[in-house]
């Protein structure tokens, strides 16, 4: 969380200035902004269970591929894509410091949606049924299988790569569901804070099943960590 203030003061100060170059004092003090970011990397979570665990609704070779070659490849990038915004800003640059925000978009998504996403997941689900979030859950969709129902139809009807997502509404103090495309975080994009997501790009179950998405998304819901997706709603709901 501290990283991501620092580096959204620091683009926010870059994007508010209108000139090609910023002002001494600003470059000064956002370029120590991301310089001590940039020497703090972002590594590859571990996971709290072996590859193989999730079978047969995800196969080790899917979770294998996902997690050391996927995830970790939008870590590297985004690791790299700060080192270049560090430069910029230092350079005084603004025009390459926001021609990097869809480097940083996308790969930072990316490690943020794998990192929630792996979190979310687990060899023995199990939906309590009461609770802070099955309340919530009776409270706006009436019960668990129509929020099934309603997040697995829109997720599925995700054109190209993205993701289907449950989320706080801090605005209305209810969950909903969204879905956004690529590697777009939920929360930078709507305001949602992330309870619940399903990655919807190929590589997340093309060597499963192939391109019939549905199955895919109905098997997810035999591995999901209930007891996380309630926590992340009690953090949200503060």
């Amino acid at each position: 969380m501290a990283n991501k203030s620092i580096l959204d003061s620091a683009l926010r100060a870059a994007v508010n200035v209108g000139s090609s170059k910023l002002p001494t004092e600003v470059a000064k003090s956002s370029a120590a902004l991301l310089s001590s970011l940039s020497e703090t990397k972002h590594t590859l979570p571990d996971l709290a269970y072996d590859y193989n665990a999730l079978e047969p609704a995800i196969s080790a070779e899917t979770m294998t591929l996902h997690h050391s070659k996927h995830h970790n490849t939008y870590v590297t990038n985004l690791n790299a894509t700060i080192e270049k915004i560090d430069s910029a800003m230092i350079a005084g640059d603004v025009s390459a410091t926001i021609a990097l925000q869809g480097a940083l978009k996308f790969n930072g998504g990316g490690h943020i949606n794998h990192t929630l996403f792996w979190e979310n997941l687990c060899p023995d689900s199990k939906y309590k049924g009461d609770g802070v979030l099955a309340e919530a859950i009776n409270e706006r969709f009436g019960s668990l299988d129509k929020v099934k129902a309603e997040l697995g139809a829109s997720t599925i009807a995700v054109q190209g790569s993205g993701w289907g997502w449950l989320g706080f509404n801090p605005k209305t103090g209810k969950i909903d569901i969204a879905t956004l495309p690529n590697q777009d975080p939920l929360e930078a994009s709507t305001g949602l804070k992330p309870l619940l997501g399903i990655d919807v790009w190929e590589h997340a179950y093309y060597v499963d099943y192939r391109n019939v998405r549905p199955d895919y998304v109905n098997a997810i819901w035999d591995i999901i960590n209930w007891d996380v997706v309630e926590s992340r709603l009690v953090a949200a709901k503060g």
